[in-house]
């Protein structure tokens, strides 16, 4: 055997295994490693191998201490030495070494020990090198015994400009992933992820991972200020992966069930934080009124009386004191878009949309009754962050046709808000919200945003920017308006005041990095069973002759339409991705799954384009409604999201379209009895086909949990929900409203079919 392998390794041509070729690298586990004074650093080094392969020659490095901030022989010892990988060792195989550190015993800021590594063997190179930071130590803004005022007023006296203005700045996690240090080079106060952008892996322990990368990054500054991490979970930790997903607020708003709502959002912040992120930019406190807006889902409802009562939102997150925010389940809450956006004319939409980002024509008496009311109660309720809408308000006293951006309005944002509202928190900028506000002295290859955008927006109120891949630019412009005079100290001071007030009530001074000691809190069991009760409470019985609903449990069943099993299609827009994604996307029960679990001895037959033989004693089940899709794509006579799933392309309508209508002609006209479920983001009008249709149900966007819905079906829990917006009986009413002088909707606003008593409103 020995000398057949010998002879088949000495043919001629045969590639021989070169030693050589193969490459070792070995890079820092993590470019900063933070330490206490009188301890020891701990540097974790990595091997990697140029073809994945175990090293075949030992590899040999050596380290040594450079300069930094701290002073050598007084901070610590200088150190050397040399660190060996032996031969056979895998990729990934891990080193470490050990830096020490001294104790003077005197007050001072975090200093650097940067650490070089220098190769010793042949074909091994080197990634990225650690740096030790000591950590600041003495000063009162540390010391946790002290008061949040007095902590906030000693650190911001020690701040440079360029600390103050990176406080005032948020980037996108695209912008800083493959180079975390531009986190303490541009000294940014935050990072967010928008709509779809996640770490690899996308799961919770890896948002943790990226999380405290970056916020390594951040205490490696002198004063060591912690960002705070963003994101965007409108309906549940949309972003993750095995979350869970919960229905979308207008589903919620026709609950009814204001607790119900603080329980939702007290499950999100408890899925959010355990992923290391303390801040959701959440709840929408909009007041839709016209379905035609693609976010139209993201509001509880028309009536500001309901959207108000929904504000439970603000507390699920934060809980009912401040002293709950640095807990393992809060975080702090965004209330948005402030304000109007719900109320935008049709065909005055910004950036190429239909209705989204356009202008709120109003006076200021009905502007204060339909729009302010939610607002005025998330800020009573403690709300610590506030985001302004991309839309303008164009105020009827005045004259209409000089309308202002809302991200520009001092009058709304300084004197309401932080006035006569007196909220206290911070004012954070939408996605490159500055960037549309009108500025005469730019021209249009401008770079953006313009200083003339800049000096407007921090004048107005705004605390803290959203500049996604913009943040460089930002801080370099504000600083050039702050030492020109145009920008105010005080005004700046203000504003890095409210965003470290928020950062010292979360307790990130005192904790700064998440720990992975909570993440099976991210989908867990007792989430999605508080999900499937949220879904039965939103189910909306519109209609139901002779009383069909709910099924008999051992019903012969026919099932039908694109939404029966589409879990994407159900979860609607804010999940995995900014519009959504149709398809098998998430973990959880779609509709059909519902029907089959909840319902086991029934007698099921699923077609979804109804294909299948049809019986004529069957009762048909037949879903139908929307694609995903979130703002501005999600317009009615908007654009298309060109990145979308093909079922997505397809054109926003109020009416179904037209395989939904063939589903529900085939199977009502094929059997004795039928039952139509909408699975959509807001009404879908069928009054002509109304007639074969014995019930109907809104089911809104679900969420993860479809076994909801069937739990309505199957009378498991009975149909309490009541429409939280008017279902217009043809797209010509549009926008129609509760309270309008000629209203003849299809089915009024608080209509709702019950199955729980004899009442059946």
């Amino acid at each position: 055997m020995t000398a057949g392998l010998i002879g088949t390794a000495l043919l001629p041509g045969q590639p021989v295994s070169a030693a050589g070729a193969q490459t070792a690298t070995v890079t820092a586990a993590r470019t900063f490693v933070q330490v206490d004074e009188g301890d020891a650093a701990t540097v974790t080094l990595v091997l990697g191998t140029s073809d994945n392969k175990p090293l075949v020659n030992t590899a040999m490095l050596k380290y040594q201490t450079t300069i930094g901030t701290a002073t050598p022989g007084t901070d610590y010892p200088a150190a050397t030495g040399t660190v060996t990988f032996p031969a056979d060792s895998a990729p990934g195989a891990r080193t470490t070494i050990r830096i020490p550190v001294r104790s003077d015993r005197s007050a001072e800021t975090a200093e650097t020990i940067p650490v070089m590594l220098n190769p010793v063997t042949a074909r091994v190179a080197t990634g990225t090198a650690p740096t030790v930071v000591i950590n600041a130590n003495g000063l009162p803004y540390l010391d946790r015994r002290l008061s949040t005022a007095r902590r906030v007023a000693d650190l911001l006296n020690r701040m440079t400009l360029d600390d103050k203005i990176g406080q005032m700045t948020q980037a996108e996690r695209g912008a800083v992933t493959d180079d975390p240090t531009k986190v303490a080079t541009w000294r940014l106060g935050s990072v967010l992820s928008g709509g779809g952008s996640v770490p690899n892996p996308n799961t919770p322990a890896g948002w943790v991972t990226m999380v405290n990368t970056f916020q390594q990054a951040a205490l490696s500054t002198p004063l060591q200020i912690p960002i705070i991490y963003g994101v965007d979970a409108v309906h549940g930790h949309g972003n993750v992966y095995g979350a869970t997903i919960f229905p979308h607020n207008i589903g919620l708003g026709a609950s009814r069930d204001p607790k119900l709502v603080e329980k939702v959002y007290h499950a999100t912040a408890a899925e959010v934080r355990a992923t290391g992120i303390p801040w959701d930019f959440a709840p929408c406190l909009c007041v839709t009124r016209d379905e035609r807006w693609g976010r139209s889902y993201e509001s509880f409802g028309e009536d500001p009386k309901l959207v108000t009562r929904m504000t439970t939102a603000v507390t699920g997150l934060q809980g009912r004191t401040t002293s709950q925010l640095a807990g393992p389940d809060r975080v702090l809450a965004t209330i948005k878009h402030y304000a109007g956006d719900g109320n935008t004319g049709y065909g005055t939409g910004d950036s190429g949309y239909a209705i989204d980002q356009g202008v709120t024509t109003i006076s200021r008496a009905d502007f204060a009754r339909t729009i302010l009311a939610p607002y005025a109660a998330a800020v009573r309720a403690g709300a610590g962050s506030l985001m302004p809408s991309f839309s303008s308000i164009d105020w009827t006293e005045d004259g209409v046709g000089n309308p202002i951006k809302m991200h520009a309005s001092k009058e709304l944002i300084t004197g309401t808000l932080k006035g006569k509202l007196g909220f206290d928190g911070f004012v954070i900028t939408d996605w490159e919200g500055i960037h549309q506000i009108p500025d005469p002295a730019a021209t249009p290859d401008t770079a953006k945003p313009t200083a003339g955008q800049v000096r407007t927006a921090v004048d107005a109120g705004i605390d803290m920017f959203m500049e996604p891949n913009t943040a460089e630019r930002f801080e370099a412009v504000l600083k050039a308006e702050a030492e020109a005079g145009r920008v105010g100290i005080a005004r700046i001071n203000d504003a890095v005041s409210r965003v470290l007030t928020s950062k010292f009530q979360l307790g990130l001074f005192d904790r700064p990095f998440a720990t992975t000691d909570h993440v099976d809190q991210v989908g867990s069991a007792q989430h999605r069973a508080l999900a499937r009760e949220a879904v039965a409470k939103s189910q909306v019985l519109l209609k139901n002759t002779g009383h069909l609903l709910p099924l008999r449990p051992d019903a012969k069943i026919y099932v039908a339409g694109r939404n029966a099993d589409d879990i994407g299609n159900q979860a609607g827009g804010w999940t995995l991705d900014w519009q959504g994604r149709s398809g098998d996307t998430i973990p959880g029960t779609t509709i059909l799954d519902g029907i089959r679990q909840v319902a086991p001895h029934a007698q099921v037959t699923y077609s979804a384009d109804a294909s299948a033989p049809i019986g004529r004693n069957d009762v048909g089940v037949v879903v139908v409604g929307e694609t995903p899709y979130a703002e501005g794509y999600g317009d009615v006579g908007g654009p298309v999201w060109p990145w979308g799933t093909d079922a997505q392309k397809e054109s926003k309508s109020l009416t179904l379209q037209p395989a939904d209508k063939a589903a529900i002609d085939k199977v009502c006209d094929a059997v004795a009895k039928c039952v139509v479920l909408v699975v959509s983001g807001r009404p879908q009008i069928l009054t002509d086909q109304l007639g074969k249709i014995d019930a109907l149900v809104a089911s809104w966007l679900p969420g993860s949990e479809g076994t909801g819905v069937a739990d309505t079906l199957f009378g498991r829990r009975p149909f309490t929900g009541k429409l939280p917006v008017t279902w217009p009986a043809t797209a010509a009413q549009v926008p129609i409203n509760v309270g309008d002088r000629d209203y003849r909707p299809l089915y009024p606003y608080g209509w709702g079919l019950r199955t729980s008593s004899a009442s059946d409103r």
